[in-house]
């Protein structure tokens, strides 16, 4: 694979992201309608072979030429030109792997028309194109944040349709990308990363080009505007200017999914110029916490919304799918037990304990970041917050593969789960779990149970006396 000439990479992966477009087009997510009915599955609708067959070839070619060169980039201009090139084919396609983008439209208008999207689901309006959304979403309130249902009410009052709402939606997300693209390499020098490389992994990666930019997902908002207040925290720490734009941005990231403030502590820490005290900590950090805290509230007051977007966080519950950790863990519980002819449900208490070890590992996560590198350790937050959520979508690994992709020496595990992420969502939006409850929930229980073992084992090691000479 070492061998394989640079612009041979670049032209496969420009292959797949063609044949991905064909996918789009033949089978993605495309709206549904009282004439057009959804199908029973991808596999039993028009072209379902061959809509299967292209997205299979075409991720295929993209995620093959993206780890061929994960660790020899020749430059970040031609890591740049090679981005762009395999997002081209996804600027003109239908949404690919996702239908969210007409739940943004759909939440866009009943925010323009005066109803909050926190207390009432779509269906109150009625959205003029409710059809085009999965029924579970239909009556459930928006789990995003604040700023965000602003931007969709004014993408759908600007619009003024649903085709022109999805045009504005993508170049939002285009935005988002071209923002992150400009910030990483700054992270990456912070960090002694090869700012190519970190450009790479994280943009280059298929779910930028399907999920973000063909998806449309607000994600590309987020992890733009993340990246971009951690670059400037990092290269202007113990200045309150710069710390102030740089808590701002991230008070702007979680605007769009609050999930964002989970980096804002480690920012804090990132901001101390010089070692780590209590009183460099509030000299520093307080600027940039105290403004990311000041814009969520303010974007909040400022929309007059509440703060529902927190109950909101609540929806990921609707969804049972093993590729989240403790929902497979719960599931395994309840086949175990069936087995032995009882019924129990066991994902209210699995997630539970998903939520606490989260907690507990993300205070443990800042008390090691005071001594260490505070961005890489913002990374690995991130990782921890997904893994360890309710639901996992594949798009929701673009959080911490940017932050690592410019903060991390060692890219092989979180790249690996980029890699595998990438094949769960077919086309139009069928996710691959849904028919792989078994074997998947006991494999990935099974993962769950090594890597506790390897992490107790580590710590163990690490608290052992190193060895006379």
């Amino acid at each position: 694979m070492s061998g394989v000439p640079h612009h041979l990479s670049r032209w496969i992966g420009l292959a797949g992201s063609a044949l991905l477009a064909v996918a789009a087009f033949i089978g993605g997510a495309l709206p549904h309608s009282e004439l057009r009915p959804t199908p029973v599955s991808i596999w039993q609708g028009p072209n379902g072979p061959l809509v299967i067959a292209t997205w299979l070839v075409g991720t295929g070619l993209m995620a093959w030429a993206w780890w061929s060169l994960r660790d020899r980039v020749p430059s970040t201009r031609w890591a740049l030109i090679t981005i762009g090139l395999w997002i081209l084919p996804m600027l003109i396609t239908p949404p690919l792997g996702s239908r969210d983008v007409y739940a943004y439209s759909c939440q866009g208008a009943s925010y323009a028309a005066g109803i909050s999207p926190y207390e009432f689901g779509v269906s109150t309006l009625p959205c003029p194109w409710l059809d085009t959304i999965s029924y579970i979403w239909r009556d459930t309130p928006a789990p995003y944040g604040p700023l965000f249902v602003v931007v969709s009410g004014a993408v759908v009052s600007l619009a003024g349709s649903l085709i022109g709402s999805m045009v504005l939606f993508r170049l939002l997300a285009v935005a988002g990308v071209a923002l992150a693209a400009c910030s990483l390499p700054v992270l990456a020098r912070r960090c002694g990363v090869p700012a190519e490389r970190a450009l790479w992994l994280a943009l280059a990666c298929p779910l930028v080009p399907v999920h973000l930019i063909s998806g449309s997902h607000n994600d590309a908002m987020m992890v733009g505007l993340l990246t971009a207040g951690l670059a400037v925290v990092a290269s202007r720490p113990g200045r309150p200017g710069p710390l102030l734009v740089g808590g701002l941005l991230l008070g702007l990231a979680a605007g769009i999914k609050v999930t964002a403030l989970v980096v804002v502590p480690f920012a804090a820490l990132a901001a101390i110029a010089g070692p780590y005290r209590i009183r460099s900590l509030i000299r520093d950090g307080a600027w940039v916490v105290g403004a990311a805290v000041a814009t969520v509230i303010g974007v909040t007051l400022a929309a007059g919304l509440d703060f529902g977007w927190i109950s909101g966080l609540e929806q990921g519950n609707l969804v049972v799918a093993w590729t989240s950790p403790p929902t497979a863990v719960g599931q395994t519980a309840g086949y175990i037990a069936g087995l032995f002819g009882a019924h129990i449900d066991a994902l209210p208490v699995t997630r539970a304990i998903g939520v606490l070890v989260l907690a507990a590992l993300l205070i443990w996560l800042w008390w090691r970041a005071r001594t260490r590198e505070p961005l890489w350790h913002a990374g690995l937050a991130l990782a921890a917050t997904v893994a360890l959520a309710p639901l996992f979508h594949p798009w929701y690994w673009t959080w911490p593969l940017a932050v690592l992709a410019a903060t991390s020496r060692r890219t092989g595990w979180f790249a690996l789960v980029a890699l595998v992420s990438s094949f769960l969502v077919l086309a139009d939006g069928t996710g691959l779990p849904r028919y792989t409850k078994m074997p998947g929930a006991p494999l990935m229980t099974l993962l769950v149970i090594w890597v506790a073992v390897r992490l107790v084992r580590s710590a163990r090691a690490a608290r052992q006396p190193a060895p006379a000479d």
